[in-house]
């Protein structure tokens, strides 16, 4: 019996991408840590929203790595000559990332409140239809 990849179905002509997509995206397998929240906010927009607190702007990274938008949070230590009773706040670093499609753009982002909003858009494009001309073989 052999396996049926995504990429070898004859329906799906260069889709072959796509399960290298989905092996990364499976293997990427986060702790839930930091929760986040993915919005439409219109028919072609979205914000990923990530709960950052205690993380400054200079302490998070944003890239754009080959469709995957990857998102690294590390602190810097804030002084070792501090005494802790008790220590529930998470400081530790973090990696999320999001597979996004194609035709999805990073449009911006902001933090505000302990909040990482990262905003997408898709752009749509334009509808092309060209006829192709069928030429006779040469006879041979």
């Amino acid at each position: 019996m052999t396996k049926l990849t995504l990429g070898s179905h004859p329906f799906l002509l260069g889709f072959d991408q796509l399960e290298r997509l989905v092996e990364r995206t499976a293997k990427a397998g986060n702790d839930g840590y930091p929760p986040y929240n993915i919005e439409k906010k219109g028919d072609n927009a979205y914000r990923i929203t990530l709960a950052v607190a205690g993380f400054a702007e200079t302490d998070l990274t944003i890239t754009l790595e080959d469709r995957q938008l990857v998102i690294r949070g590390r602190q810097g230590e804030d002084g070792a000559d501090r005494v802790f009773l008790h220590r529930g706040i998470a400081a530790r670093q973090f990696q999320r990332s999001f597979v996004l499609a194609d035709g999805v753009e990073v449009a911006g982002a902001s933090m505000a409140h302990g909040l990482l909003h990262i905003d997408l858009r898709r752009s749509l494009p334009d509808t092309i239809v060209r006829t192709i001309k069928i030429t006779p073989a040469a006879a041979g």
